[in-house]
């Protein structure tokens, strides 16, 4: 059975995530303990008590994420169950990119978290510097969602940002634009118009500060050709062929829209048939499910979820 290993991105983090597995599995905590080396401080402190309120913050959720994920799959790979599961495909959203980078064997963990904890950095400086904010679209195709943020934008940044699943489009831009279009929405069919709880206008050129930030660091930074396990790009749905390319994607990644459930199809229509999430949350374990609903997807967020794979009963 032709195996994707998924990672999530921001808005998955909680106060807690990775506790339960770092007290019951030594492999996750040294994780963690890893992770406090490199980015100077203690992180792990932040994921299992918080406060919230800096956990939340973009510049820590994104490597606190990362971390996570990780210990996740760290602590996978201990079990008995792993043993003879090999994604044929490893595929992130946004942040969750590096998460499968790593997984497929592209980037060593020091590396990518250095990368992720600089990226969490530059995005949270572009998002204090101007005003802006994302607004998720329930029952919205394309087009109309395109025409609302024409309407909308008035001149200002506003654009699709995330194409999750059908029915589910996130836009993006300045937050006098998302206000308007936060109030447009219904007059365009959308079901709910949500407003989300982010630092800026992510997937927007006012994240091209951050962009140019990211793209010097990672001219830093070598990257290996994802084989045998191929990793998705999120802007173009398709595979990384080498280095280059890893680099080209995770810069315009900042400034482009994330084309997930295109990803989703690409996999699926590859022969993919189970897929594990790793990492904080089932976000993407319901993006799946409204992607297509006969997917069998495996959420491993906790201990709970491990003890539930190494079972047998995914």
């Amino acid at each position: 059975m032709k195996t994707a290993f998924l990672f999530p991105g921001q808005g998955s983090q909680v106060v807690g995530m990775g506790q339960d597995v770092a007290r019951a599995i030594p492999e996750a905590a040294a994780a963690y303990e890893k992770a406090n080396h490199v980015v100077g401080f203690d992180l792990a402190s932040l994921c299992f008590a918080g406060p919230a309120e800096r956990l939340n913050t973009t510049a820590v959720s994104q490597p606190a994420i990362f971390v996570t994920s990780i210990a996740m799959l760290e602590a996978m790979k201990t079990l008995p169950g792993a043993r003879g599961i090999s994604p044929e495909a490893c595929a992130g959203l946004s942040l969750g990119e590096y998460t499968a980078l790593y997984a497929a064997g592209a980037i060593g963990f020091e590396d990518a978290l250095r990368l992720v904890q600089i990226r969490g950095q530059a995005m949270q400086a572009a998002a204090d510097a101007t005003a802006g904010g994302m607004v998720s679209l329930i029952g919205l195709d394309e087009g109309k969602a395109q025409a609302l943020c024409q309407e909308a934008a008035q001149g200002e940044v506003l654009q699709p940002a995330n194409f999750n699943c059908p029915g589910q489009i996130v836009i993006s831009g300045s937050r006098s634009a998302c206000d308007r279009a936060e109030a447009l929405a219904p007059r365009y069919g959308a079901a709910k118009a949500i407003r989300l709880e982010v630092a800026g206008g992510f997937h927007t050129p006012m994240m091209a500060p951050a962009a140019a930030t990211l793209d010097k660091a990672l001219s830093e930074c070598r990257f290996g050709d994802p084989s045998p396990i191929r990793v998705m790009s999120n802007v173009i749905a398709d595979y990384y062929t080498d280095g280059q390319a890893i680099r080209h994607g995770l810069v315009r990644q900042l400034t482009s829209p994330v084309l997930w459930q295109r990803c989703m199809e690409r996999l699926l229509a590859d022969g993919v048939e189970r897929f594990y999430e790793i990492g904080p949350g089932k976000v993407l374990t319901g993006l799946m499910r409204r992607v297509n609903r006969k997917a069998h997807v495996v959420n491993v967020s906790d201990l709970e979820g491990l003890k539930a794979f190494q079972g047998g009963s995914d």
